[in-house]
């Protein structure tokens, strides 16, 4: 009884603290709802202008009102602005986007190509509207999610990427040619972010495909940079991938650096897994140790730990957002306080700013409309609601709509001293900007599920929940569901690897058969006869927890190892 109350209150607790959609009672005198609809408009002004003047090229040139190819020749800005469609509730214009993608893109194309650009932008682009797709209401293939034309499309331009892996390290080249893979006088001198920025795409396709050689190149990589850490615990900018020679050796949060960490605390995530995370830990100590400073981060020399750079770049300000999926948010909090006190100064982020003399650094005065303080306010709203954060995206939406809006989009801000402009609206702007700007504004999202709404579809591999929430950005804002990578398991593997572990707990005889034995009508034993097994005229429904929830408890869809961490109490208790 006393359990159900204090179960009760909590509840209670979290409805009263839950902020109404769409009021100001967030912050007094921001009007979310308005600023979530500027935010929209400010999407369609680009993306419109994009289809008009600048499709089938990768980006706008929003000053000529052109176009141009900028990272390969794949439509980027189309690729990479699809599932913000989708956040902003645009199922018609998604299915459009999604066939002309199929009909018109192609990778056997002569290009030198970025391969982690290519990664981020194309794979990532493609994997997470593979599997927001259904929900866009796109005719999804029988095998959904484990085939689709957007899934083999998303395989298609990772297997161009696989040729940079084959070094003596494992470690990637940075650049590879889409026809002929790595060209003869190709430089073996990658940065730490090219290296370590695969794990979340690679497993997501290592997943859904059953071909693991994705996530084995991907764990080889971040292992790799694991290993020629420093003594001190730290990482350099640029490394040799066929020596593992450090050549630039400063270490820090911010470029070239940046989403190795966020890749081990996200593959953590994605992957349940506990080196990822360790690893992370230990990074985040050496980074507390030796570049922390007032809640500032300064860059320093790896191997010694001396200042090299105290400067700030408009890339770090991704950090506090980081922090706070470990659950480390006062200090989140903190630094993200000193990056906005930068913005207010200029009315954006400049590339670098010099802490000591709290200014721009010479040629480095320009915002290409970055998102990363907009999404570390994102992820800092979603776990204080304190109404500083809305004031960011307040600042954002006007500063953008005020220095950077042109007739044919948004220009990149070439120097915040004096407003000057660039010819050049990134992918990212659509792809990420926007779209973090509309989360934070819009709490009622989809992508911010708490996990009490969900699908439940079919598989060929059994029964399997999706949309439930617990979304993982990957670096370039696109959001991939996590339960999709339990969809794809096939089961006769399932039990010999049931045999093995039970022989592994408890060191069988031979002559001893080990059966589980089907628990009355509820869990049920590995052997006995599942429901999914049985044939299913429906392909999927929506579903609350209050029907048939022992069938989902059961997980049937995930491996026996993560069973056995929910279920193994039932085994010891028998022993």
């Amino acid at each position: 009884g006393a359990a159900m109350l204090r179960w009760l209150g909590s509840l209670l607790c979290l409805w009263a603290l839950r902020i109404p959609a769409g009021t100001g009672a967030a912050a007094p005198g921001l009007d979310v709802a308005s600023y979530r609809e500027r935010v929209r408009a400010m999407f369609y002004h680009a993306y419109e202008h994009y289809l008009e003047s600048a499709f089938p090229y990768d980006e706008l040139r929003p000053l000529t009102c052109d176009g141009q190819d900028t990272w390969g020749s794949f439509s980027l800005t189309l690729i990479d602005a699809l599932d913000t469609l989708l956040i902003l509730g645009n199922v018609s214009e998604f299915q459009r986007v999604v066939s002309v993608l199929q009909e018109g893109v192609d990778f056997d194309i002569d290009v030198n190509a970025s391969v982690f650009e290519t990664n981020i932008r194309v794979v990532g682009g493609l994997l997470s509207a593979h599997l927001l797709s259904k929900k866009a209401g796109v005719e999804v293939e029988v095998g959904w999610p484990c085939s689709g034309p957007l899934l083999r499309m998303a395989e298609e331009a990772a297997r161009k990427l696989l040729p940079a892996f084959q070094t003596p390290t494992g470690m990637p080249y940075g650049t590879v040619n889409l026809l002929h893979g790595v060209n003869p006088g190709e430089t073996p001198v990658t940065c730490t972010a090219g290296i370590g920025t695969f794990i979340v795409e690679f497993a997501t396709l290592s997943h859904l495909t059953g071909d693991p050689v994705f996530e084995d190149v991907a764990r080889k990589a971040l292992k790799a940079l694991w290993k020629n850490r420093s003594d001190i615990g730290l990482v350099g900018n640029h490394i040799d991938v066929i020596t593992a020679k450090w050549v630039a050796q400063d270490a820090g949060i911010g470029a070239g650096v940046d989403s190795y960490f966020e890749y081990l605390v996200k593959g953590a995530i994605l992957l349940q897994d506990k080196e990822l995370m360790s690893m992370f830990l230990e990074y985040n100590k050496a980074i507390k140790n030796y570049t922390k400073f007032d809640d500032w981060y300064l860059w320093v020399q790896m191997y010694k730990g001396t200042v090299s750079m105290p400067v700030f770049q408009s890339l770090e300000a991704y950090w506090p957002g980081l922090q706070s999926l470990i659950g480390d948010v006062d200090n989140a909090m903190r630094t993200f306080l000193n990056y906005y006190t930068v913005w207010k100064q200029f009315g954006g982020l400049p590339e670098f700013y010099n802490i000591p003399q709290g200014y721009t650094v010479d040629k480095r005065e320009g915002y290409p409309l970055r998102p990363e303080l907009i999404e570390s306010a994102m992820y800092l709203y979603r776990a204080t609601r304190d109404p500083t954060l809305l004031e960011l995206g307040r600042d954002a939406v006007e500063s953008i709509e005020k220095i950077s809006k042109v007739e044919c989009g948004f220009a990149t801000i070439k120097d915040l001293r004096d407003h000057r402009l660039d010819n050049r609206m990134e992918s990212f702007f659509l792809a990420e900007t926007v779209k973090y700007l509309y989360l934070l504004f819009d709490p009622d999202n989809f992508i911010h599920n708490d996990g009490s709404v969900f699908d439940v579809v079919i598989t060929p591999y059994g029964e399997c929940v999706l949309n439930a929430g617990g979304y993982v950005f990957n670096t370039e804002a696109h959001p991939i569901d996590p339960a999709a990578l339990h969809c794809c398991r096939k089961r006769k593997e399932e039990q010999w690897e049931v045999e093995d572990l039970m022989r592994e707990f408890y060191s069988l005889k031979k002559n001893k058969k080990f059966t589980l034995k089907r628990a009355s009508d509820h869990g049920e034993g590995e052997r006995a006869k599942d429901p999914e097994d049985a044939p299913s005229e429906k392909g999927g429904e929506k579903r609350n927890f209050k029907k048939s929830s022992h069938s989902l408890l059961s997980c049937p869809s995930q491996s026996f190892n993560s069973k056995l961490a929910v279920l193994g109490q039932v085994f010891l208790d028998n022993t």
